[in-house]
């Protein structure tokens, strides 16, 4: 959305005049995933953020409805560009100046969206992606940095660069270092973000060290005391969050950049696809990581010096999301993909307990589930089927759904796939083998979902639309340019 010219040389005037950026207190903010099959309104997500007075959202693209709904609502906001774009903004001036005309400038001002921070990339130094963004990621900050300041807007909206924890490594963390082959392009960054008066943002998730490793001590996962702390000289890590933390401290100290602010882009627990994901744990790791942050004790290497803010990851769950990382992937949210609380959680924010979404609107109480009268010998096509397209995670192994049984686990991906189809007749028939129910089929912990209405199934793959489509406009401006 495009505001008027006036507008936004109004607030410019206002950025020069202003001696330095608004100074802001550290916060619990949370990360707005949208890769779902059952996505609600933005209007529905923004008003959810502020019934639980959440002050700061992180964006993965920069959806305009999103950022249409978070205009006037005093929330600041991280917007992201995806690491397929970031070859064509550090080629071209050109394409970094519209990129910000289109989803910077036109949406702050008066009344209008409180974008802080413009992430470039989300872990483009991961080391599974072996090297595919590395080279780009510099260009694609200074051509960004030439473009905002040409708005008038450097001052105001900072660049960062979200870093997977795997960035840096070390036995204790005192001895904490920058892969090698990272060595050179992080000093360069560091340097930039200095100058820039931008922080340093890194995804941390102890779930990860304990999911992938039988090793891992399941206690040092948490913030509840362990048997298993590490020492590191004269300082005792008694959790995975504050160890991790330091090492990229000590990192940081080694090029020289020792007292840089630090944010948590991304740290979090899943609720369900895993043994050790289920809301018990979610709930203790958290609680337990708010309160350690909002305590203002820091760590053994920052002392009383906690993270600038932290992100939790994340404010809902997303249903469409790839599950080669493991099933737990579509499960991290604090709340379920209608805006529903999971489980009682503090934010530290005024209320004591986390508020549902409101005016949800759902399909009808209908489900579709296997016919009891059926010989279903000749299922597991369609089972192949539905869950090829819905969500099925749950039914495995760790699941919370693992234990229902086979006409149960058949019930559940023909459900799954009937909802994602918006509950279309024809959708439960699988060739006869599919009834509709208005029963709730639901065990236990195990919820057979109903969609909801707010954005059709056709919402699923927005994300990567929309990224495709941007990276083939930039592309377009490129080669016009040259």
């Amino acid at each position: 959305m495009l505001q008027p010219i006036t507008k936004v040389a109004i607030f410019s005037l206002f950025l020069v005049l202003s001696s330095s950026p608004p100074v802001t207190e550290s916060a619990i903010g949370v990360n707005w995933g949208t890769i779902s099959f059952h996505r609600l309104r933005p209007s529905t997500v923004v008003d959810l953020l502020q019934q639980n007075k959440v002050q700061k959202v992180k964006l993965f693209d920069a959806d305009p409805g999103a950022l249409r709904a978070l205009e006037g609502s005093g929330i600041e906001v991280m917007v992201g560009i995806p690491n397929e774009m970031l070859a064509v903004l550090g080629s071209s001036s050109v394409a970094s100046d519209l990129w910000v005309r289109q989803n910077v400038s036109s949406f702050v001002g008066k009344g209008g969206v409180a974008i802080r921070y413009v992430a470039v990339g989300n872990e483009p130094f991961l080391s599974s992606y072996a090297g595919q963004f590395q080279n780009y990621v510099m260009p694609a900050l200074l051509n960004l940095q030439q473009s905002l300041a040409k708005a008038n807007l450097a001052g105001y909206v900072k660049l960062v660069v979200p870093c997977n924890a795997d960035a840096y490594e070390a036995d204790l963390p005192s001895q904490g270092a920058f892969r090698p082959e990272l060595t050179q392009i992080l000093t360069q960054l560091v340097s930039f973000l200095n100058s820039n008066g931008s922080p340093f943002v890194v995804n941390i998730y102890p779930f990860l060290s304990l999911y992938g490793s039988s090793d891992f001590p399941q206690d040092y996962a948490f913030f509840e005391g362990t048997t298993h702390a590490v020492t590191d000289g004269a300082n005792v890590y008694t959790n995975a969050f504050d160890g991790n933390f330091d090492t990229l401290v000590a990192a940081l100290t080694k090029l020289g950049y020792g007292q840089m602010p630090i944010v948590i882009g991304e740290v979090g627990w899943p609720t369900d696809g895993a043994l050790s994901a289920n809301l018990t744990a979610a709930r203790a790791f958290n609680q337990g990581l708010i309160n350690h942050v909002l305590s203002n004790s820091g760590t053994p290497l920052r002392p009383g010096v906690p993270p600038m803010d932290v992100y939790l990851f994340s404010l809902v769950d997303e249903g469409a999301k790839s599950v080669l990382p493991g099933n737990f992937e579509r499960h991290w949210g604090i709340f379920s993909f209608d805006g529903q609380a999971k489980y009682a959680l503090n934010l530290r924010m005024g209320n004591r307990l986390l508020k549902n979404a409101r005016s949800v609107q759902y399909l009808p109480s209908r489900w579709c589930v296997a016919d009891p009268s059926k010989d279903l010998s000749t299922v597991a096509n369609h089972m192949k089927l539905a869950c090829s397209i819905a969500d099925c995670t749950t039914l495995n192994y760790g699941g919370s759904c693992n234990g229902i049984g086979a006409k149960g686990n058949i019930s559940y991906a023909f459900n799954s796939y009937y909802q994602v189809q918006m509950q279309n007749s024809q959708s439960c028939d699988f060739d006869g083998l599919g009834m509709v129910t208005f029963l709730d089929p639901s065990v236990g912990e195990c919820r057979f979902l109903v969609g909801v209405t707010d954005i059709t199934s056709a919402a699923v793959g927005t994300y990567w639309r929309g990224v495709m489509v941007w990276v083939l406009i930039l592309w377009s401006v490129w080669v016009f340019e040259v």
